[in-house]
């Protein structure tokens, strides 16, 4: 059971980084990710059905750490959709009250949840056989009216509240991301920015890859409220190159051996390293 829905949510993200890279349309993104998304739990969905449980600890596990996974981008990408379609396009002050508000559902669902969210993002365990075994649901434990009319074979009473956290994490990174941008200063005020031709990346594209994804892993740009997609894009201009569809790289560099996952980042540690030893050195 692992095995296939780890490889079915790898599939998954790299459909999904494929569609934000061949188009910048938001809502057309959303709405092709949510497709993609429906297909891949219906595949998870029809592969359970065949395939039973070992033990109760496998049960708790998929439905607390692997379906609100897939759960998880349905609801984000699902959210988007809505976000961005009800948009008013009056004015950026009108937007940035559009995404005021979608911000506050966000903290109202939190407030309201507080008490799982601590116990999830906590690490908790004592209350998994009833949150995570099917058909063992207590109704003084915060239920969603929503699991009721689910399909209760595939479900239990809090996988949707975890993949709803997940989710909601994203989905601020996404408005808080929306309202930067938002705020950009207007025309003649804005910093000047680096002269794209001034700086040229001359390592190859795999390296600047590997490296664009250790910096998006570390959150050290944007403070981390920044896709993947938007950090290509950025580089791409800053060091005048083509990345193209940096998740097949990535890829490769996933199948690499393990001494050598990290070639380049290896390669710049040892090279700095050598450079502070020789400075010290004179």
């Amino acid at each position: 059971m692992k095995d296939f829905s780890t490889n079915l949510i790898s599939n998954l993200e790299a459909q999904l980084s494929t569609i934000q890279w061949q188009n910048e349309n938001t809502i057309k993104n959303a709405e092709q990710a949510v497709k993609l998304t429906i297909n891949s739990l219906e595949e998870l969905k029809t592969f359970f059905k065949k395939n039973e449980f070992k033990n109760k600890q496998e049960e708790i596990e998929f439905f607390k750490n692997v379906k609100p996974k897939l759960t998880s981008k349905l609801i984000y990408y699902n959210e988007i959709y809505n976000i961005e379609i009800s948009k008013p396009a009056i004015s950026k002050k009108a937007e940035l009250k559009h995404y005021d508000r979608e911000l506050a559902k966000l903290k109202t669902y939190f407030t309201d949840n507080l008490e799982f969210f601590k116990y999830y993002r906590s690490g908790n365990t004592a209350l998994d056989k009833k949150y995570f075994l099917r058909r063992k649901h207590d109704i003084k434990l915060s239920l969603d009216s929503s699991y009721f009319q689910s399909d209760l074979n595939f479900t239990t009473s809090h996988d949707y509240k975890v993949a709803k956290i997940i989710a909601n994490n994203e989905l601020q990174k996404f408005i808080e991301n929306k309202r930067a941008n938002n705020q950009q200063p207007a025309h003649g005020h804005q910093v000047h920015a680096v002269d794209p031709t001034s700086l040229k990346w001359t390592g190859s594209k795999v390296a600047l890859v590997e490296l664009m994804y250790a910096l998006h892993t570390e959150g050290v740009i944007n403070n981390g409220n920044i896709s993947l997609n938007e950090t290509a894009k950025q580089l791409e201009i800053l060091f005048n190159i083509e990345i193209g569809q940096f998740n097949r790289v990535f890829s490769e560099i996933k199948n690499r051996k393990s001494i050598h996952k990290t070639s380049f980042l290896n390669s710049l540690k040892e090279n700095l390293i050598k450079r502070i030893d020789e400075a010290d050195a004179k």
